[in-house]
């Protein structure tokens, strides 16, 4: 991406994150503060593909949903690029790839807040349900060595995603951390929330998808 669109994509999730801020302490709480907690039932989610968080691929997100190399619209001719889910990097975690089962996505910074703490639910809960589930982990903005030393640290199993730039959580509105996505298989909205959760909670959330999937599959 170019330096100038990560300069924007960087400012509008510093943006959203004060915004998030001072809605919380003005008493507004968590659960209906931005983004994904207020999109529709089965609104597709943008396609976007990280580097795995663990491995050496540098850079920023790839946040395209077309082919389209600006952000201008309609797309101006010869201006191209591979859209996100069709990159083919070697060190890229793809979100289409993980749409064929039901999925769980984790936003979470470590950088200000404890959220790292949460991903330890998030990994004992993926260790439970993988095979039924697919889990996608994505940390924003923290510095490449933290992450790393923190899946070292706690010994994560699940994917991480790394979004170094916050170009995704500033397509998908997350200003607070963590933030969960509960996601049908093909890519389409199933649930959201805000706020830390035990096992037994994500546990209970990871079941109403595989119910809600069961249900919209029978149907």
């Amino acid at each position: 991406m170019k330096d100038r669109y990560s300069l924007v994509v960087g400012l509008l999730f510093l943006i959203l994150v004060g915004i998030a801020a001072v809605h919380t302490l003005s008493g507004g709480g968590g659960e209906d503060t931005l983004g994904l907690d207020s999109q529709p039932l089965h609104w597709p989610l943008p396609e976007f593909a990280v580097p795995d968080a663990a491995g050496g691929l540098e850079g920023d997100a790839n946040i395209a949903q077309d082919d389209c190399e600006s952000a201008a619209v309609p797309c101006p001719s010869g201006d191209r690029r591979h859209p996100a889910c069709e990159i083919p990097t070697p060190g890229a975690i793809r979100v289409c790839e993980l749409f064929g089962r039901p999925l769980v996505l984790s936003f979470w910074f470590n950088k200000g807040s404890n959220c790292a703490a949460q991903q330890d639910v998030v990994n004992s809960v993926y260790e439970r349900f993988r095979g039924e589930v697919n889990f996608l982990s994505i940390d924003v903005r923290d510095s490449r060595e933290t992450v790393r030393e923190l899946i070292r640290q706690h010994g994560w199993k699940l994917p991480i995603g790394y979004d170094r730039d916050g170009a995704v959580a500033g397509l998908y509105r997350v200003g607070l951390c963590p933030t969960f996505a509960y996601v049908y298989p093909g890519g389409t909205l199933e649930s959201a929330g805000i706020g830390e959760l035990s096992v037994a909670q994500l546990s209970g959330r990871v079941r109403d998808l595989l119910a809600a999937t069961h249900s919209a599959e029978a149907s």
